[in-house]
């Protein structure tokens, strides 16, 4: 394929690597050897050449003062962020050094790696890396930060990440935004909802926070956090009711329809309406509006998941279109995710052969700073990259406190001096997606997508695939599998003979358009449950030790404290990424904390004032904003912003399945700073 980094002029293809479901196809406009402009794709099927303001001003990122240009070595106390710079030979033969001496004196399993998916190429996120831990029998890592808790109950219900073709979704005459703020972080569904609303459709919103979907949309309904299966029960419990469900569908392509219609009648409106807060009249609305509809789409979000019972949540939600029968129309259905059409040889990818014989223990990122200070056998050394766990991860304290021990061998990989890289032994400098050739699915669209290189390194910057060579080498590895080019890597991943959306031309299209559509339909009637239909009655849960039906399972409550707190994204953050550059901040202006009118007039806050927000696991401080969008007893902020670290407030609790995180299941008080003195941790 071409390689466009030695050309100084010219209009490139391109993709974005940023962890969103859009996965944008783009033009890299070049001038004397330097990106100028980043602009969408107007040929792109999906995403047609609309981007948003992040990828648009990514050239301020590339190019940034701050970013990283060469090897640094700690020279300070942890935190303090002094360093000097070294060659890339001090900085391998420093890793390789203390790796060797760590596995021969504490095994090594007391290496432990912690990438996630700050680029979403497959090569630089699961490929070379997966394959150099393989082989040096690092302890895993269990990568459950984000969707894994959805991911396993829809599995549970649909056999897999498959769903409805996104584009299909311009035919839908309703459409249901659940847990997702897509004007924020999945705006080309947002652009397809509006090309459906012109054809008649009725959009709707449900979540939390009336945020800019819910404004979005043509009826909003708020929900208390947590009780989104309660309220699906109660849909379906009113769609029986008023024999809505589509009883040909349900006996030719569902399992257990009969055990669930008796199910529900445990949850009945009114028994609903106070678990979730949505008034009788709008459970019966919104039942009719479902049952009566078709083409209906639900849009499942990130969001509900991220509650102790956010697995039940995802699952029970997707048991919906089932009942009305919507899989049968075109636009109808729902996406959580459609990666199961997109599935890899990851066996080939991330050369699983490599893996000593013996057990190798597993880590929950989730629990990261549990596992820093208290892991037996203790954790020695901590490589970080495609992450930024001292900001992102929940129980951001007991991280940090973690990477303060002089004992752990700290390296960060990355484009810059993140808050984790303060903390670090040696820092490694990053090379943004434009400089790499990778492989791109998207969790969303049916569109895979190749990166071709579009400038050169950055400074001395590096990929991770080159890293884990370098790495290897120092080690005195002589596997082949850990040398292998990144073509070569890309090709055995697309190489899945038990993948039949695949064709054998895929690589020779993806070569020369650079973006190739998945062939193949969803499978209703030969899912890969266990008896090839939708599973409305899991066996595989009873056998998991979970309810073989949708049920709706409280969150757990922390005693002494009386707010639900939200910490949700923002729309020019994502995650860490962007949060520390000037231009992001000033589109986002400042972070917030909203709070329902009565709740700010019982403790004495009104909009602007500056509330510190508590529990024992940490504080932080927001400026308060009241009013009526979010419902009583509910507080919401977005953004991880550097200077209100949410994340010292979040549980590491996990899910009840899948390995979830529950960022949105902890429980905190506030207070006016004006009124009084902050509390102390």
């Amino acid at each position: 394929m071409n390689d466009y980094k030695n050309e100084r002029n010219g209009v490139f293809p391109s993709v974005c690597s940023l962890d969103c479901p859009d996965q944008c196809g783009l033009l890299i406009h070049k001038e004397n050897g330097k990106i100028t402009k980043v602009e969408g794709d107007p040929g792109h099927p999906v995403t047609q050449g609309s981007i948003c303001n992040k990828v648009r001003h990514m050239t301020e990122r590339l190019y940034d003062e701050e970013r990283l240009t060469c090897p640094l070595k700690r020279i300070g106390k942890k935190g303090e962020a002094r360093f000097q710079p070294v060659t890339w030979k001090e900085a391998i033969s420093t890793i390789t050094g203390r790796w060797k001496d760590l596995s021969k004196n504490y095994g090594a399993e007391s290496i432990l790696p912690h990438g996630f998916y700050g680029n979403m190429g497959r090569v630089n996120a699961e490929g070379m890396d997966r394959r150099f831990f393989n082989r040096l029998g690092a302890s895993q890592l269990e990568r459950t930060i984000c969707s894994s808790a959805g991911a396993a109950g829809y599995t549970y219900t649909m056999g897999g990440g498959f769903g409805t073709d996104p584009e299909e979704t311009i035919h839908s005459k309703l459409i249901i935004f659940w847990g997702i703020n897509a004007v924020s972080t999945n705006m080309h569904q947002v652009a397809l909802a509006q090309k459906a609303r012109k054809n008649g459709a009725t959009i709707v919103t449900i979540d939390v926070h009336k945020n800019k979907t819910g404004r979005f949309a043509d009826w909003f309904i708020p929900v208390k956090p947590g009780t989104d299966a309660a309220l699906a029960l109660g849909l379906m419990h009113v769609l029986f009711r008023k024999n809505l469900q589509d009883d040909q569908f349900l006996h030719s392509f569902t399992k257990g329809h009969q055990e669930l219609r008796d199910h529900v009648k445990d949850y009945p409106p009114e028994r609903v309406s106070a678990i979730t807060g949505v008034p009788i009249e709008d459970l019966y609305r919104l039942a009719e509006l479902y049952g009566e509809t078709s083409p209906a789409f639900i849009r499942i979000g990130n969001g509900i998941q991220h509650h102790d019972n956010g697995g039940m949540c995802v699952r029970t939600i997707a048991c919906l279109p089932a009942i009305t029968g919507q899989w049968k129309h075109k636009g109808g259905g729902a996406i959580k995710s459609n990666l199961g059409y997109m599935q890899l040889n990851e066996s080939a990818l991330q050369a699983d052969h490599l893996r000593p014989d013996h057990e190798v223990r597993s880590i929950n990122m989730n629990t990261l700073g549990k596992a820093l200070l208290s892991a037996e056998p203790p954790i020695k050394s901590l490589f970080i990259y495609n992450s930024n766990p001292a900001v992102v991860t929940p129980d951001t304290n007991n991280v940090v406190k973690g990477l303060e021990r002089e004992d752990l061998f700290t390296v960060v990989h990355d484009l810059f001096l993140t808050e984790s890289a303060r903390y670090a032994d040696i820092v490694l400098p990053a090379t943004s997606s434009f400089e790499n050739m990778d492989l791109y699915t998207s969790y969303w669209h049916h569109y895979l997508h190749l990166q071709a290189p579009v400038i050169p390194g950055y400074g001395q910057s590096k990929s991770n695939a080159e890293v884990f060579r370098l790495l290897a080498e120092g080690m005195g590895y002589k596997e082949p599998a850990l040398f292998e080019k990144d073509e070569d890597l890309i090709y055995s991943a697309l190489n899945n003979p038990e993948n039949p959306y695949f064709t054998e031309d895929l690589w020779t299209k993806l070569k020369e358009d650079h973006f190739a559509k998945r062939e193949g339909s969803m499978p209703i009637g030969r899912l890969p449950t266990p008896s090839g239909k939708i599973e409305l009655y899991s066996e595989t849960m009873e056998k998991d030790g979970l309810p073989p039906l949708p049920t709706y399972v409280p969150n757990q409550t922390e005693e002494g404290y009386e707010y639900t707190f939200i910490p949700g994204p923002n729309h020019s953050f994502l995650n860490s990424t962007f949060s520390s550059q000037e231009k992001h901040q000033q589109l986002e202006k400042e972070p917030k904390l909203f709070i329902h009118n009565k709740d700010a007039a019982r403790e004495g806050i009104e909009s602007g004032d500056s509330v510190i927000v508590w529990n024992d696991r940490g504080m932080c401080e927001l400026p308060a904003d009241v009013g009526d969008h979010v419902l009583e007893g509910v507080l919401v902020c977005q953004g991880l912003w550097p200077k209100a670290p949410v994340n010292a407030l979040t549980p590491d609790r996990i899910a009840d399945m899948g390995g979830g995180a529950v960022f949105f299941s902890g429980k905190v008080n506030i207070k006016s700073k004006e009124n009084g003195n902050s509390p102390k941790k």
